[in-house]
């Protein structure tokens, strides 16, 4: 059991490149992974990786090592998985990869773990477009058109983006009619906290000054929650997903704009491995968000 404990810390370490992260989700100290992996390369008797003040990286027989490793625990996987289909008893870890997506999820997962609660959930939030066979994931969610021939894909359902303020910043501000008129306003950007991108705003006319196109930059936030507090306190304006502004709409604490100046639709798709059987934890997972994802969703979209 030791042994498979320091594979695991490896093959994380290996993934993350960071001892702290690791021993944050393992639930040990940053020392404690060290160590684990100091015994692990005594054991071999070679260096599995290169460490510096600032950086951790594999050797080349790291490289080989961590290839073995992951054929390790796909074969474990895979027979976890056999078992669990004979029984035919959805049970088990089911890792899946979800978007960060505002906090949509969270009800439906929860909701999940109420109705199945032998299978042991191993999330993983993150907008970044993960290699789903090579980490090792049962099931993602994604959003956007993605193309991989080794995955089947579902989709779940589509949602837009939108331009919202309060009404009090409105009030003291003025509404902007057309999009060369939020030139005049605190407009609050998205970031994407993986690749550090700021998201655009899909407008039908680009908007332009000097012959750069560009919408103010007042803040820029990798938290989609942030930037809908800072828009009902009145600090500005914000495009976001409308699922993530629904209750505040339905509330009066934000009001759309733009509306027919916005052109972008994205669609949520759920995707799997192509090459595993289809377990009962797998199948239920996804039979379960097929059928609830819409209803969290914004109806009657253009």
């Amino acid at each position: 059991m030791e042994k498979m404990n320091g594979l695991e810390v490896f093959v994380h370490v290996a993934q993350t490149r960071s001892f702290i992260a690791t021993g944050r989700v393992k639930g040990i100290s940053s020392s404690a992974v060290s160590k684990s992996i100091s015994r692990l390369e005594e054991r071999l008797g070679v260096r599995l990786f290169q460490r510096s003040t600032r950086s951790v990286s594999l050797t080349s027989e790291g490289e080989v090592f961590l290839e073995r490793c992951h054929r390790i625990f796909g074969e474990i996987q895979a027979a976890e998985d056999e078992l669990s289909a004979m029984t035919e008893q959805p049970r088990g870890r089911l890792r899946v990869g979800l978007p960060l997506a505002g906090g949509l999820m969270l009800p439906m997962i929860s909701q999940f773990m109420e109705r199945y609660p032998q299978i042991e959930l191993d999330l993983d939030f993150s907008d970044r477009l993960s290699d789903v066979i090579e980490d090792g994931m049962d099931v993602v969610i994604r959003g956007g058109e993605l193309s991989d021939s080794r995955l089947i894909s579902r989709r779940l359902g589509s949602f837009q983006l939108c331009i919202v303020g309060s009404p009090d910043y409105f009030k003291h501000q003025g509404t902007p009619t057309s999009p060369e008129d939020l030139f005049g306003h605190s407009c609050l950007h998205y970031r994407y906290p993986n690749s550090g991108k700021i998201a655009q705003w899909p407008l039908q006319y680009a908007v332009t000054r000097g012959g750069i196109q560009a919408v103010p930059l007042t803040l820029t936030c990798s938290s989609l929650e942030v930037l809908l507090y800072r828009v009902k306190k009145g600090r500005g304006i914000a495009c976001l997903p409308d699922y993530s502004v629904k209750d505040a709409l339905a509330t009066g604490e934000v009001e759309p704009i733009l509306n027919n100046d916005m052109t972008h639709t994205t669609t949520f798709h759920m995707l799997w491995p192509s090459t595993r059987q289809m377990t009962p934890k797998v199948r239920v997972f996804v039979d379960y968000m097929e059928e609830v994802f819409s209803d969290y969703l914004v109806k009657n979209q253009k």
